[in-house]
């Protein structure tokens, strides 16, 4: 990515669709994404892609429709947000098994699934009485966001959906269930496994929470905290603008400026919510790569701790 670039464009999306040939795709996709000067991460399985990308407008939107190209995906969505500063170092492509790993393979979002439900309507659906809410993230993205009243199931992984709704069906009897999450690829997973256990009324969020925080002013939203995302950028607001939170690198938990202040603060190594559960070696590990990103720093480079392309299976 060009160090000249004033406005990163920074787009979300997924699609769900039978792709046989995805390890064909990896290297091709790559390649247009070097081309075009992207950065970013994708995620290709035989079910579908998931990715986020970054890099100039017309590059970002070049790499979208290459993808649009091929008539499996002619019909994917994506999330506009824009950031000052580069949210990606370096360009992934990678294969996997799910391109959200639930662990249940037998669930197929494009046989069976929730109904979905327009950024504007979902207020409505939330006050309802009669409606459960569930967040579908993890603990550490919860702790900084979500909706009033939200069911909060913390969870350290999403494998971890699925045993947590068998034990607490008892909370769902008789009732509409909403759910939402980051950008809205849990929520198509986590909804088809409800409709699966025989749940009938199961919505969730179009979009995620990221269409909702770009699509419903401030005064009106019922939004409460800041929104987690997966990139150098940590966290986002109302209008997708660039929220005040950084990140623990040991331990991969938010803190903000007050928490450096910390006595258990450590800069890459521990923060005072990891501080006495990270391994001496892991420590020695961290306090490494630390080292190397600083020395990296003072040469003007930026350091990466891998290759700055990846494309691994």
């Amino acid at each position: 990515m060009k160090n000249k670039m004033t406005k990163i464009h920074v787009a979300a999306f997924y699609h769900f669709a039978k792709l046989d040939d995805c390890q064909d795709m990896q290297s091709r996709l790559l390649k247009e994404c070097l081309s075009e000067d992207v950065l970013g991460t994708l995620l290709l399985a035989e079910e579908g892609i998931n990715g986020t990308i970054a890099g100039t407008p017309r590059g970002v939107s070049n790499v979208l429709a290459y993808i649009r190209s091929d008539p499996r995906l002619l019909n994917l969505v994506h999330k506009d947000s824009y950031a000052v500063h580069p949210p990606f170092l370096r360009m992934k492509v990678r294969l996997k098994k799910e391109i959200v790993t639930m662990g249940v393979p037998s669930i197929n979002p494009n046989h069976i699934g929730g109904t979905y439900v327009k950024p504007d309507d979902w207020n409505n659906l939330i006050s309802d009485p009669d409606v459960i809410v569930v967040d579908c993230r993890n603990d550490y993205e919860v702790e900084i966001g979500t909706f009033p009243n939200a069911v909060d199931p913390h969870t350290t992984s999403f494998r971890e959906f699925p045993e947590w709704v068998k034990k607490n069906s008892d909370m769902f009897r008789d009732k509409k269930i909403a759910m939402f999450c980051t950008g809205g690829i849990r929520c198509e997973k986590s909804t088809a496994y409800m409709k699966a256990q025989g749940y009938g009324d199961v919505f969730h969020l179009e979009g995620g929470i990221l269409k909702y925080l770009e699509t419903i002013s401030e005064e009106k939203s019922l939004w409460e905290g800041e929104c987690f995302v997966f990139d150098e950028r940590v966290s986002v607001g109302h209008g997708l603008k660039i929220g005040p939170y950084d990140l623990c690198h040991a331990c991969r938990h938010t803190i903000v400026e007050e928490d450096k202040a910390s006595l258990f603060y450590v800069q890459g190594i521990s923060c005072q919510k990891c501080h006495g559960k990270i391994s001496e070696k892991r420590k020695e590990r961290f306090a490494e790569r630390q080292k190397q990103m600083e020395l990296a720093k003072v040469r003007g480079e930026v350091h990466l701790g891998t290759k700055a392309v990846d494309c691994l299976k």
